[in-house]
């Protein structure tokens, strides 16, 4: 008697739990999780982000840390680049994977695993930046284009072509020719390339929440908002954007993907992030030395399948956010 009433107190439970009203937002957080490879992709970037941003805080190797041996004693040693002309050190070592370097060493004698984790921040870094520019400038003009439309939308759709049409790895090669004849550092690079990757990579932002955005406007809520009299931008932020954030959400995912990879990309090409600072892209690129591509897996095949598996992730990401957005899918 006692096992039948708890059953049916249980039952009970779950019929009231079924029917809690649930808000869009909660909605979308449920199919979301809903998809396994959404989860797995969210649990791939959350690794990622541990790995990279808190990783180096307990590497017992610096990023920079250069290993050599001893010509007298033939003892691994260690030092900083500032000090590598110093008299008894031979040539850099690559070390095997051993206890004290569970990666190896690179072509320049530093730790694999240190670097993988200051270049995967570097490349997790130029991806968020490079979405943030993309999506203030695209959602911007966008906005401004579907909302008046005429000659506005004219100008700036033009303006989307001439963007489309530029060939994107010469325009990058000019710049990284321009910076090295001026002779910007690394360091001030890094923003470079962000900063024009960004400006270049806005245009298919700005078509989407355009063709979004004019298809909102002719819609009951935006004519009354009209009819109050408010501000033309308060019509675009306040009420045309909040309506296309779903696109705009899916659109950066699958963005930082995409941006992650071209970084890696350019850094192969050496066009990219360049020396000392290491990126996931700079690291592939020790291919080019066949003798590391043949003897040396530990050095460029870590980065690669770390872009493998942040792009697939963020992909995977993308694809649930668009079923979890879409009010078509079943509560």
């Amino acid at each position: 008697m006692d096992e039948l009433q708890l059953r049916n107190e249980q039952e009970q439970d779950e019929f009231e739990q079924s029917q809690v009203i649930m808000t869009p937002g909660q909605l979308v957080v449920k199919r979301f999780f809903r998809n396994k490879l959404a989860g797995f992709g969210m649990g791939i970037i959350i690794l990622m982000i541990l790995f990279c941003f808190i990783g180096p805080f307990f590497s017992p190797y610096g990023e920079y840390e250069i290993f050599y041996i001893n010509k007298s004693t033939g003892e691994e040693i260690n030092m900083k680049d500032e000090r590598i002309s110093q008299k008894g050190v031979t040539i850099n070592i690559k070390a095997p994977i051993s206890k004290s370097h569970w990666l190896g060493t690179d072509g320049d004698g530093r730790d694999v695993l240190t670097r993988l984790m200051y270049g995967g921040r570097i490349s997790l870094t130029v991806g968020i930046c490079v979405v943030i520019v993309e999506l203030i400038i695209g959602v911007t003009l966008g906005g401004i284009a579907g909302h008046y439309g005429g000659k506005v939308d004219m100008i700036i759709m033009r303006l989307v072509e001439i963007f489309y049409c530029i060939p994107f790895i010469p325009l990058m090669l000019i710049i990284s020719a321009i910076m090295v004849g001026y002779g910007i550092s690394p360091r001030h690079k890094i923003y470079f390339i962000m900063l024009v990757l960004g400006v270049i990579s806005w245009a298919g932002v700005a078509r989407m929440v355009r063709g979004q955005i004019l298809s909102l406007r002719e819609m009951e809520f935006m004519q009354a908002a009209e009819a109050t009299g408010i501000r033309v931008s308060k019509q675009i932020f306040k009420h045309l954007v909040p309506n296309v954030m779903p696109i705009i959400i899916i659109l950066a995912t699958m963005d930082l993907g995409g941006i992650i990879l071209t970084e890696s990309v350019l850094s192969y090409l050496g066009v990219g992030i360049s020396f000392p600072y290491a990126s996931w892209g700079n690291m592939v690129n020790a291919v080019t030395n066949s003798i590391i591509l043949k003897n040396y897996f530990n050095i460029w095949m870590p980065p690669g399948i770390c872009i493998l598996l942040t792009v697939l992730a963020f992909n995977f990401i993308g694809d649930g956010l668009r079923d979890a957005f879409d009010p078509k899918m079943k509560r």
